[in-house]
């Protein structure tokens, strides 16, 4: 089974205050981002890696690779206009490099069967090996798998001036990586873009295929905050 992992880095920061984009920000050393893609290499280093990132970012990015020395082989693709436009970018980056196209409307690759592909974001450092392994599992049988963790909180539903109550345990909270078989995910970014797909489970959800869970995990959190950055700093403190 051939496994690609796809790492959408886009974000300006604009929640995080400053100039430096989050995935750009130190913690223990390096930027976020690299830890995210040493993650991943710890996890298995024969899967191919593809960073998505804005243009005008990606200069200083390789900057960092050579001043810090980022041991991880990956490609780089540009960002798009949103989310669903980053992924669509990075799946045409990663299969025009591996020559995986068959069809000329390049929504069909070869051996799809045993090609599988994880979309994570550039600034969830934390994700593990087991949970890495938990969602390729899945995938494989299923075809789309995304890993959430249990609501904790509390949850009202607003409408207009007044809300209401409900019941938490029909809620979970998603994460990623999220993993498809990748001509399944190719075929569905097919689709015209819609402001609903909220991630890439929504998109393969929209094209009619089933998406299964699998157990999360609390400390992989997405660092878009500066209390987010404390946190994050806090937990490299006590691994």
């Amino acid at each position: 089974m051939k496994k690609y992992v796809l790492i959408v880095a886009g974000g300006q920061g604009i929640r995080m205050g400053g100039d430096l984009p989050k995935q750009f920000i130190p913690l223990a050393g390096k930027p976020v981002l690299m830890h995210t893609l040493e993650a991943f290499y710890r996890w298995d280093k024969t899967a191919r890696i593809c960073v998505v990132l804005p243009f005008e970012h990606q200069a200083y990015w390789k900057m960092l690779c050579r001043e810090i020395g980022c041991k991880v082989p990956h490609l780089i693709a540009d960002g798009g206009k949103t989310r669903f436009h980053s992924v669509q970018h990075g799946l045409k980056s990663l299969v025009e490099e591996e020559s995986l196209f068959t069809d000329s409307d390049k929504c069909r690759v070869e051996n799809n069967s045993e090609s599988l592909v994880a979309i994570h974001d550039g600034v969830r450092p934390f994700v593990t090996t087991e949970m890495i392994n938990r969602c390729f599992h899945e995938a494989e049988h299923c075809g789309a798998a995304i890993p959430v963790v249990t609501v904790i909180d509390s949850l009202r539903e607003v409408k207009g001036q007044s809300s209401h109550p409900v019941d938490r345990s029909r809620f979970v909270a998603v994460q990623t990586p999220q993993v498809f078989d990748l001509d399944l995910l190719l075929k569905a970014y097919c689709v015209p873009f819609s402001p609903l797909f909220t991630d890439d489970a929504s998109v393969v959800e929209s094209f009619g295929h089933s998406i299964a869970m699998v157990e999360g995990c609390r400390e992989n959190i997405k660092i878009t905050t500066p209390f987010d950055l404390s946190v994050a700093e806090s937990l490299f403190n006590t691994i």
